[in-house]
């Protein structure tokens, strides 16, 4: 393996200081355009690469963001991280990906991890079984530089980026309402996580104002994957001595997935016998058997802009506490009856 190309070889090669070529190569203003040129070919010419660990050393900076993703087996965190790679990429940071798996302690190692690899700053979607905020709390009383986004945490001090999970609850659940559906029940996400509660908030604030009862019993926590779905809905369906409700609204898309299956096993039929919308617009949704109306939600915007949120903190551009919100739309398909997209 050849030596590693040195600013100085590059200095000696065009006849400059080592000083001028630093400064071309980190895109500084007092070079010369055409001295620049002849830089910036020279370094190439030779295969010169950065040092990095040397930059950082200097800057005191790694030019990394960690990443905590509660999962990735549906299509919306894949997008997320989509986003927030983007704009990383051209904002000259790359991305340490880790993975809570929706367990908590998994999550707290995950943030120990990225701290002990120096990243500038780290992004959390909090996982369902969070337990407590004292490890956020910790990151923010040491001026860390964290951004939540999607599931957040409110009022600790941090920014969120997420989308309008109470108001869009409530449309949805207004959309079926208008269709004359009375009789709903909500599949809820945990309340320990902020969408659970916002999407729960939304379907009852929706119920009250069109004055219909909200039947707590039909209130289910399903959790955020299909199997937790599935078996929310048999629970309905089995404890129906008094009848089984004609619509139901799922915290999320694989929650209702899960679902569509439990009542096509019951030999009951989507929409004639029960309609069902969902939240996130997953990549299936527009797949199933009857087609599944659901909350659109812009998940590479949440990333795009979750991740420009953090930058900014990092480089002490905007260092405000936020809460950024991306606005959601409802996208009707079959599985609603209510007409088709």
């Amino acid at each position: 393996m050849g030596k590693r190309v040195t600013l100085k070889q590059i200095a000696q090669e065009v006849g400059v200081s080592v000083m001028t070529v630093s400064r071309a190569l980190n895109n500084h203003s007092n070079v010369d355009e055409r001295t620049r040129q002849r830089i910036l070919e020279t370094a190439r010419r030779l295969g010169y690469t950065p040092n990095h660990i040397a930059k950082s050393l200097v800057l005191k900076k790694t030019f990394t963001i960690g990443v905590v993703v509660p999962e990735i087996t549906h299509s919306f965190f894949p997008e997320v991280i989509r986003g927030i790679e983007e704009v990383a990429y051209d904002a000259g940071y790359q991305l340490i990906l880790t993975h809570s798996a929706e367990d908590f302690e998994r999550e707290l190692k995950a943030i120990q991890t990225l701290e002990a690899k120096r990243v500038d700053g780290i992004l959390i979607s909090t996982a369902q079984t969070v337990a407590d905020y004292e490890g956020y709390r910790r990151l923010i009383d040491m001026n860390y530089p964290i951004v939540f986004y999607d599931r957040c945490v409110e009022g600790i001090g941090a920014s969120c980026v997420s989308i309008n999970d109470e108001e869009s609850a409530e449309a949805i659940t207004q959309h079926l309402l208008a269709h004359g559906y009375k009789e709903i029940a909500h599949l809820c996400g945990p309340q320990k996580v902020s969408i659970g509660r916002s999407r729960l908030a939304g379907f009852r604030k929706a119920l009250q104002r069109a004055q219909v009862p909200v039947r707590e019993e039909w209130i289910v926590e399903s959790g955020f994957h299909e199997e937790g779905g599935y078996r929310a809905m048999k629970r309905l369906l089995e404890q129906s001595g008094n009848g089984y409700p004609r619509a139901v609204v799922a915290v999320n898309d694989p929650a209702a997935f899960g679902a569509m299956q439990a009542i096509q096993e019951a030999g009951l039929r989507i929409p004639e016998d029960i309609a069902i919308v969902g939240f996130s617009d997953d990549i299936r949704a527009a797949l199933m058997p009857a087609p599944l109306t659901t909350v659109r939600q812009p998940a590479y915007e949440v990333g795009r802009r979750a991740a420009r949120k953090l930058i900014d903190i990092i480089e002490e551009k905007n260092t405000a506490v936020e809460e950024i919100v991306v606005q959601t739309e409802i996208v009707v398909r079959r599985s609603c009856g209510c007409g088709e997209e």
